[in-house]
């Protein structure tokens, strides 16, 4: 396994980082404890999670995800060896059975205080806020559209002054941001000069369906030092290959829940054509490609990975030690540029 500093800290972390979101959904307590298991054998140490979880989300299953984390940190008293991030839900109407207190004090305060229970742990090493309070494009939503009357006011320096009582207290450690954009990560950094926590680390999608990343993230990620999680790096399994190939079988995620339509446009299935013929001419998985691709970027920290049985883990942890040549980057380029970014 390979590994990098998180920004401004000494924790070093894997640069696979196990994601868990199909744990207590697609995947069973017993499964997910097996693929923590798998992973940590592997070198894995960098763990990533939410309240929210497992995905989509339902008032039944609410925490469930950390809760099954919790179990087997408690079994394998192991929670010194790995480095743990989870996140605190927005606001929206899915998230109404969670709270509609957005990142106030007593949110946060609550949620990290349930994440710790839930977890079986007396801290939290990354703690994020899973996407932005205010309205702005996020999830699929490829333009910026303004609302005048938008509820929301300024509260960037409120929020990290909140996240610093819960740091003093030692239940976080560092703080970080996930689907939020360019002005978002630039206030919360200009906020923080004013003697206020960091954030170190942003959790957004990335992938070769989907690189808006570079478009303004990238170069902030480089130049003011804010590592990028990259999250869906195969596109919720379209990068597989699996569904053009007629290999997907009927519990993958987009054949049960057909609401993620996120990767399905006809671009992106043209993309992905395209992205697969390449991989065979190669000789190599589109999955081993396509998180290779992931994981050779700069601006990346760690290249969250996710699986609903053993063997699609293995290759994704495997995908670590394949090195893209510069023709392949090109090629992969020339792609990019005939059907940029067919996904959001």
């Amino acid at each position: 396994m390979k590994f990098k500093k998180l920004p401004f800290t000494d924790i070093q972390v894997s640069e696979i980082c196990l994601g868990t979101m199909t744990f207590g959904k697609q995947n069973t307590e017993s499964e997910g404890h097996q693929q923590l298991d798998y992973a940590v054998s592997r070198g894995i140490n960098f763990i990533d999670t939410a309240e929210l979880y497992p995905v989509p989300a339902e008032a039944e299953t609410y925490g469930e995800t950390e809760r099954i984390i919790g179990t087997w940190i408690k079994k394998n008293n192991n929670r010194s060896s790995i480095i743990l991030a989870s996140k605190i839900a927005g606001p929206g109407a899915y998230t109404k059975h969670i709270r509609t207190t957005g990142f106030s004090k007593s949110a946060l305060k609550e949620a990290v205080n349930d994440s710790l229970k839930r977890l079986q742990t007396d801290y939290i090493d990354l703690y994020q806020l899973h996407w932005p309070e205010r309205f702005t494009n996020t999830f699929g939503t490829r333009g910026y559209k303004h609302i005048s009357k938008e509820k929301w006011e300024d509260n960037f320096s409120e929020i990290l002054f909140n996240l610093n009582e819960l740091i003093k207290e030692g239940k976080i450690r560092h703080i970080g941001l996930s689907n939020e954009n360019p002005w978002g990560v630039m206030r919360f950094l200009e906020e923080s000069k004013q003697s206020l926590p960091r954030m170190i680390t942003i959790q957004n999608s990335y992938s070769l369906l989907n690189r808006q990343f570079e478009v303004g993230n990238a170069e902030i990620s480089m130049r003011e030092k804010i590592g990028l999680l990259a999250y869906s790096p195969l596109a919720c399994g379209v990068l597989t290959g699996k569904y053009i190939e007629g290999k997907d079988a009927a519990n993958s995620r987009l054949n049960l829940f057909k609401r993620f339509v996120r990767y399905s446009s006809d671009q992106s299935t043209l993309a992905t054509k395209k992205y697969l013929a390449l991989a065979n001419e190669l000789g190599i998985s589109l999955t081993h490609m396509a998180l290779a691709f992931v994981n050779q970027q700069t601006f990346v920290t760690s290249n969250i990975i996710g699986a609903t049985n053993m063997n699609q883990l293995k290759e994704n942890i495997d995908s670590i030690d394949i090195e893209l040549n510069p023709n392949t980057v090109n090629a992969i380029n020339e792609i990019h540029e005939e059907i940029p970014d067919p996904s959001t």
